[in-house]
């Protein structure tokens, strides 16, 4: 096909109805490049030769090494459909877990996708990730079975089989689409059900409950993958062909003279033809007859394949023949029968033909964006549409409109930045000249031959009159003279070279952007609205009538900026643009980085940490990616030298119930304890004085200078609660935003009646799973989460006099009168900073509750919270002092407002004299520095003790681990697993196949090197595939020391046997610097042997 002209791409870009947004997902390694590939070679960019080993949007070397795709990559495709042309922007995005975050990045841009799964391998892990991504993101899916030729080549199916096998792959992609549907009409009928129960005043008596569920009155028919719907193209890309059913049943309605709407409704299902009747008939498998797709579609596939493959001339001869094809000589004669194979499939049934069809057809355009999808791109985190302001609502009908008007707001939605050599800028490459410029270069050639000529029969001239010296001496002096002139010019030369190779060597961050509204032109002045930018806190601060060019008032996370370069992206190219109108994707490259001051503006999935030792951390989502990451440091943005430790592996700590057997499974308690360990009072002496522990763990402690007495008991959190608390943390945050609002009397953040609804169901939840006698009113009393005020720790206020929770948002705000009301925030802030790093290796804790169950202040205390009441003084400077830099944020000052101190100098009751003098006399800290500076190191340290106190557990990371693999290689597998701590928990044979499915956990801390050793030890056969599942409970205890007679006999007298726990918890220790308890041999003997080895 003709390379489609720019010129011709940006005329397509004006016609809305006519674009197709769409990225291609799959599992890695089902063929999703190889498939852009042969897409992109409709369009004349590639040879078809080349397509599936060119690997054209794999533009990183990294990326072509180990043939695995790692970052998203766009490309604009013209496709004529009859007399429609379309304009299709493909982004081809990776399979591999680690790069999950730049599938993310492609779905937000795109209006559908396509689904690409091996047909031997069928649904794997990631295909259900991406189909779930999808179904979120509210995008329209179609299918693409790829690799049907592996059934051909590789399991030798028979095309009954191949068909019962594909069959079943489509029940398998359809099972995982009903259960998202099922979720999704459940979740909307249970929110119907709490509107009306508030609506409703029914007395209990006259509810009757009703079993169904709704999903009886909805239609999901579209929904699902058939053949029969258009939605579905089998395919080998490698091959180069593709089909759809609607393609057999137009060419077979004319030879057996049967309508194509009847064959595109019976090609896929059990019917078969009746070749007496000339009729289609239903029942084929209880009649013993072949089903019409294999008799009319897979038998000619499977002929072709065998005729090519055994090199029968005769029969393809007949086959091209009957087909109306045209081979050339060269592809016919090859050695290689595939590329014979590949230039007869891809004349008869091109792939990009079918493909892009099915796009066309069933893929929205940007005018249909759906009203659900538009309300997810205008929300961050935990808010919802209806709780953002009026004004910013009004915006969605721009959305759905996608107008490319003059008066049309413009719209763009940066959904990542990516790096580009400044070489690759359109502007920097070397362009073709035009006739002007050729004939003003071919003037300027002629005029230095002219000038040449010239000097040379000047030179000549003056020798054959050598009794002219002077003459001589002066030209010799004037030539001289201009070489001197010359050097000058070759130095700048050089020097403007050097700038523009430094310039050269420059990275150039461009957006990877959609238009949804308006049209964008260069040079145009827009605001950039950071990820953090929160409407409701900005909009009163600008006016209405205020645009980009304006002064701007400072607004958090709001800047403006100049669009200088607008590009079309093709792949590995970049076209200059003028415009870009709404529902297209583009490029561009404006002080946007510089506007928005992002660190990881190249990778939106990396973190960049500095420690409080100096060093940079990279925190990233594998082990392939931080490797990636790493290449991109070293070769393109700092391009020094990076000294890089081991890998920093996350842990969690936490604390369980006593156990009641020991390390040999003795019940504790009937055991003969042996006299020389004295372990409970080496752990009594470890306790400093004044601090009181009893039998049940309750710690009592006071402040340093002891006005204050706090007693706190630690208790481990039920599994369920800690995983409602994790996947709930957003909410969470969002109550804790709404509750300081509520303290400081401010409205930045209005209550959503859809908001208090998750609060209250959240809150049902938590009382449902703390249940019992030890957690009676527990959840009203919750006091704050942590850590961050989010996490999955509780404390608890179980003392009297206090009455403030964390439900003040749900209508129960409290405000505290008492003698804790300037001193609250010091507990919780005690407790954030023990949550955050714990006693063992100070990792976060995780799955605690903290109870204060007595908070006392003495009458020097009372006396000071009084006298803070009078003054109204609240020192956040000192309170702040002794936060840690990780809860700045976290901190909402619940102090007295200053209407309410205005209000009490104003009642009289303290005259300013007494005032002044409470405020002139008292001291707010004395030799231990501030009240409330000691009430957060006492409560941080009762939390610590109060740990120590229960049994300490460390808490792995832990990776789910699918591993495919032959019967042969089995063993290693179980081999490389069980030597680094993993842990079988399933294992099936896949139907049809002689390939095991392994599902298995693994330690992340043992996962490094683990694919690699896989594969080594398996030759290739097996490759893993690892996504983070949860947090486990290392059973081991890493403090264990041998008590009874019996673990003695068991583990000898020192112990020594490998802990993984204390393994993992002192090479934490190491890393931070703490101590770490260990015998170093400073003067070792070497052995000496008693005879030499002979």
């Amino acid at each position: 096909m003709v390379l489609t002209s720019v010129g011709k791409m940006v005329g397509l870009q004006k016609k809305a109805s006519g674009i197709r947004n769409i990225c291609i997902l799959a599992h890695v390694d089902h063929g999703k490049t190889t498939l852009a590939d042969c897409l992109i070679s409709s369009n004349g960019i590639i040879s078809s030769r080349l397509a599936g080993k060119l690997r054209y949007l794999d533009s990183r070397e990294d990326e072509q090494v180990r043939g695995i795709t790692m970052k998203s990559s766009a490309i604009s495709l013209h496709f004529v459909k009859g007399d429609q042309e379309y304009l299709i922007n493909l982004i081809d995005s990776p399979g591999h877990v680690d790069f999950s975050s730049e599938v993310s990045t492609a779905v937000r841009l795109c209006d559908g996708c396509i689904i690409v799964v091996d047909a031997v391998e069928g649904v794997c892990p990631q295909t259900q990730a991406v189909l779930r991504q999808a179904w979120l993101e509210n995008i329209r899916p179609v299918l693409v079975v790829n690799k049907i030729d592996r059934l051909i080549v590789e399991l030798k199916l028979t095309p009954q089989e191949a068909y019962l096998h594909l069959k079943n792959i489509l029940e398998q992609i359809n099972a995982v689409t009903g259960t998202l549907f099922t979720s999704k009409v459940l979740e909307e009928r249970a929110e119907k059900e709490t509107e009306s129960e508030t609506l409703s005043d029914a007395s209990p008596g006259d509810q009757i409950y009703d079993w169904s569920t709704g999903l009886e009155d909805t239609d999901d028919s579209h929904l699902y993958f058939s053949p029969e719907h258009g939605n579905v193209v089998f395919a080998s890309a490698i091959d180069g062909w593709g089909f759809g059913i609607e393609h057999f049943a137009k060419l077979y309605s004319q030879k057996i003279g049967i309508k194509p709407a009847v064959l595109l409704k019976t090609l896929w299902g059990d019917y078969y033809l009746n070749t007496k009747a000339k009729k289609i008939m239903k029942g084929d498998q209880s009649k013993g007859k072949k089903p019409l797709f294999v008799q009319l579609v897979l038998d000619n596939i499977w002929s072709l394949y065998e005729a090519v493959m055994k090199r029968d001339k005769e029969k393809i001869e007949k086959i091209v023949t009957s087909l109306g094809l045209r081979i050339g000589a060269r592809e016919s004669r090859h050695a290689d029968p595939k590329v014979h194979l590949n230039a007869i499939c891809s004349q008869w049934l091109p792939i990009s033909d079918a493909i892009l069809s099915m796009v066309c057809n069933k893929i929205p355009s940007p005018l249909d964006i759906t009203a659900e999808r538009v309300e997810k791109l205008m929300c961050v985190g935990a808010r919802t549409f209806d709780s953002l302001p009026p004004e910013t609502q009004e915006l969605k009908s721009a959305f759905m409109k996608c107008s490319s008007e003059g008066t049309a707001p413009v719209i763009v939605f940066v959904s990542k930045m990516f790096p580009v050599d400044a070489k690759a800028l359109p502007q920097n490459k070397p362009r073709p000249l035009t006739q002007e410029e050729i004939a003003h270069r071919r003037e300027l050639a002629k005029r230095r031959h002219a000038e040449k000529l010239a000097a040379s029969q000047g030179k000549e001239l003056s020798e054959k009159t050598p009794s002219e010296s002077s003459p001589e001496v002066t030209g010799s002096t004037g030539d001289t003279k201009g070489e001197e002139q010359q050097l000058p010019g070759e130095g700048d030369s050089v020097t403007s070279k050097a700038v523009k190779l430094e310039a050269d060597n420059k990275e150039h961050f461009i957006a990877f952007a959609r238009v949804f509204s308006g049209v964008v032109k260069r040079g145009q002045k827009i605001y950039v609205l950071g990820p953090k930018y929160d409407p409701a806190e900005s909009l009163h601060k600008l006016s209405s009538q205020c645009s980009a060019t304006d002064g701007l008032p400072a607004v958090p996370h709001m800047t403006c900026c100049t669009l200088e370069n607008l590009y079309l992206l093709m792949g590995r190219e970049l076209e200059d643009l003028e415009e870009v109108p709404a529902g297209n994707v583009l490029g561009d490259m404006p002080q946007l980085v510089r506007g928005m001051k992002l660190l990881n503006q190249a990778d939106p999935c990396v973190q960049v940490l500095i420690q409080e030792t100096g060093e940079h951390v990279l925190v990233t989502a594998g082990e392939v990616h931080l490797q990636r990451c790493l290449d991109d440091l070293k070769e393109r943005f700092a391009k020094v030298q990076i000294s890089v430790s081991a890998p920093i592996i996350p842990f969690r700590e936490t604390i369980t119930r006593p156990p009641k057997v020991d390390m040999v499974n003795e019940e504790i308690g009937k055991q003969q304890k042996v006299a020389v360990i004295h372990q409970t009072k080496e752990d009594q002496n470890k306790i400093p004085e004044g601090i009181q522990v009893d039998s049940d763990g309750l710690v009592t402690i006071n402040t340093p200078n002891k006005q204050a007495t706090l007693s706190v008991r630690a208790v481990p959190l039920p599994e369920e609660v800690t995983r409602l608390l994790e996947e709930n943390s957003d909410l969470i945050r969002t109550m804790e935003q709404l509750n300081t609002s509520l303290n400081e009397e401010k409205k930045t953040h209005e209550i959503n009646q859809k908001t208090l609804d998750r609060i209250k169901e959240f809150k049902q939840k938590l009382e449902k799973n703390l249940q019992g006698r030890k957690w009676r009113n527990a959840v009203d009393q919750i006091w704050s989460f942590g850590p961050r005020k989010c996490g999955p720790n509780i404390l608890l206020h179980n003392f009297g006099g206090y009455k403030r929770s964390v439900w003040q948002c749900l209508g129960n705000s409290v405000k505290e009168v008492g003698k804790y009301r300037d001193f609250d925030n010091s507990i919780v802030s005690g407790f954030q900073l023990a949550t955050l790093s714990g006693p063992m290796c100070e990792e976060p804790l995780m799955g605690v509750c903290f109870s204060v169950e007595k908070w006392e202040l003495s009458k020097a205390g009372d006396s000071l919270s009084n006298s803070r009441q009078d003054s109204g003084e609240f020192d956040t400077a000192e309170h702040q002092q002794n936060e840690d830099n990780t809860l700045k944020s976290s901190c909402s000052g619940e102090g007295p407002s200053a209407n309410e101190h205005q209000d009490r100098n104003q009642s009289g009751t303290d005259s300013p004299e007494k005032v002044n003098k409470h405020r002139g006399e008292l001291p707010l800290a004395d030799c231990y520095g501030p009240f409330t500076g000691q009430l957060i190191a006492t409560m941080k340290e009762a939390c610590r003790y109060a740990l120590q106190a229960k049994p300490q557990r460390l808490m792995a990371a832990m990776y789910t681990c699918e591993i495919m693999a032959t019967a042969e290689v089995l063993g290693r597998v179980y081999a490389v697993l069980s030597k680094r701590e993993g842990r079988v928990l399933q294992e099936e044979m896949k139907e049809g196949t002689d390939v095991f499915i392994i599902k298995a956990v693994l330690p992340v801390a043992e996962s490094f090197g683990f694919a690699d050793e896989i594969r080594k030890r398996t030759s290739g056969l097996a490759s893993p595939q690892l996504v983070f599942s949860h947090w486990e409970i290392i059973s081991s205890d890493p403090f264990w020391v041998p008590t009874t007679e019996e673990e003695y006999l068991h583990f000898g007298e020192k112990a020594d046997s490998e802990n993984q726990a204390r393994k993992y918890m002192n090479a934490v220790r190491k890393r931070k610097g703490l101590y770490v308890e260990e015998k170093i041999v400073e003067h070792a003997e070497k052995q000496r042997t008693l005879s030499r080895n002979k």
